[in-house]
């Protein structure tokens, strides 16, 4: 019989306090990160470091400006998770002990993404936040293999870690196209802009599909597509195709996850 996920056990995290802390301490180094990031006192705001190459104007799939307030959400979110499992309650759950770890990794990763942006370092960051996209994954995966306990576990685990999921997915695109382009290669051609946003749809498929429908992936990588569509459609860079490209893979992976959760819940009654 498989264990139930949720009962403590002796091995339990009450009895290593270090993966706990791992996670504050990492929580503290991502939020000091997404500061420096901001530039709003030290450090300099990632659209103007490295040349301008990670701007929302450098390529053609960059999402506008707005589109990247949802890391205040995605912090917020962190900082209440570093908060939820260090309570005494969550200290022995099977489920935290699969997670600290690996969401720890993802906040240092973000936080070293931004560190090799400010250096300058473009192609340095694409191999970060792939890092960090296939870090992302695996906790997604492991997400989907424990089951949720309560709502407040499903808004601050999965809700945050969905968002941060579909969010960098777009961002990995777009920081491939933005190195590409930073070394002189046609990132920023119609053709390449739909290819990649294609992909990037495709990308909310599968999640959808192997999820379920959770529907906070959705969102934030329809978030980012929308507002590629609108920078493309009304924004400096103008360029047609690309910004209806955007705005219908957007709707797709919108209507497909709610089609998928929608029949999940269906079959479930």
């Amino acid at each position: 019989m498989t264990p139930d996920i949720t009962t403590a056990t002796p091995s339990s995290d009450v009895a290593r306090p270090s993966s706990v802390w791992l996670v504050v301490l990492s929580a503290i180094v991502a939020v000091v990160g997404g500061f420096l990031g901001s530039g709003a006192v030290v450090g300099t705001p990632i659209a103007e470091a490295a040349d301008g190459a990670l701007s929302a104007t450098a390529t053609l799939v960059a999402p506008a400006g707005p589109a990247f307030s949802i890391w205040s959400v995605i912090y917020l979110g962190l900082i209440a998770y570093a908060v939820w499992q260090a309570l005494p309650a969550q200290r022995r759950s099977e489920r935290q002990r699969a997670l600290r770890v690996p969401i720890a990794v993802t906040m240092l990763l973000n936080a070293a993404w931004i560190t090799v942006v400010q250096f300058g370092q473009v192609f340095l960051s694409v191999v970060v936040i792939v890092a960090l996209l296939a870090s992302l994954a695996f906790v997604f995966a492991r997400l989907i293999e424990a089951p949720r306990t309560t709502a407040v576990d499903t808004v601050i685990i999965d809700g945050t870690m969905g968002l941060y999921l579909g969010w960098v997915s777009i961002a990995t695109v777009a920081n491939i196209s933005a190195w590409l382009a930073s070394i002189g290669v046609e990132s920023a051609a119609t053709a390449w802009a739909v290819v990649v946003l294609v992909v990037a749809a495709a990308v909310g498929l599968f999640l959808a599909t192997v999820s379920a429908g959770r529907i906070a992936p959705a969102l934030s990588l329809s978030w980012g597509l929308g507002w590629a569509a609108q920078g493309r459609l009304s924004g400096e860079v103008l360029n047609t195709t690309v910004g209806w490209t955007a705005a219908v893979a957007a709707i797709v992976v919108l209507v497909r996850t709610i089609a998928v959760r929608a029949r999940r819940t269906a079959t479930s009654r």
